[in-house]
């Protein structure tokens, strides 16, 4: 009988998030299969459909809207990096929680504007680095807005306004928020 095996160490998120396409694709399992739904004739006579499972996080992500493997190939794999930043939580260690840390964190210090606010829309290539150290922080403070919001240097409104930028984030934060026993966010 063999003992049970500890769980190997958590890397961070950074360890995924800089590779290339390549390089992520490289450390998935790639499945491809037939989707269901509309699409035309070829739909079902094809596998078109792309299931990605990246080996070292487990996270899963499918794309099946189009009709070329390719495009989804290519749609899954942006998924699995928006993943990364949505669902892999970075622990801050207590030096790093401090607004001054943060206001200069690689990942979170591009994102903010002049007047220190954060305004990024989905589509701006910082957004998704500057949503895992949001989440991280939120994470680190219990959920609590307010004090995830001082430390990182916003107004509670302007965090909760970032929070919103995408659905996805906003029901990530909420699913924290009840992690930590809150009400989600309206």
């Amino acid at each position: 009988m063999s003992l049970p095996q500890p769980p190997p160490p958590r890397l961070p998120r950074t360890t995924w998030s800089r590779l290339t396409e390549e390089q992520l694709l490289t450390q998935c399992e790639v499945d491809t299969y037939r989707a269901s739904g509309p699409g035309g004739q070829k739909r079902n006579k094809t596998s078109s459909a792309v299931r990605l499972r990246h080996l070292p996080t487990g996270l899963l992500v499918i794309a099946e809207e189009s009709r070329s493997q390719h495009d989804n190939k290519a749609m899954a794999l942006k998924r699995l990096w928006r993943s990364l930043f949505l669902h892999l939580r970075d622990e801050l260690p207590a030096e790093a929680r401090t607004p001054e840390a943060l206001a200069t964190h690689p990942d979170y210090a591009p994102a903010r504007s002049a007047d220190g606010r954060l305004h990024l829309s989905a589509k701006n290539p910082q957004f998704w680095f500057a949503v895992g150290v949001v989440l991280d922080v939120l994470n680190a403070c219990e959920a609590r807005v307010a004090d995830a919001a001082a430390l990182l240097g916003i107004s509670t409104g302007n965090l909760i306004d970032f929070l919103q930028t995408d659905p996805k984030v906003w029901q990530e934060a909420n699913r924290i928020r009840t992690v930590f026993g809150h009400k989600a966010l309206r």
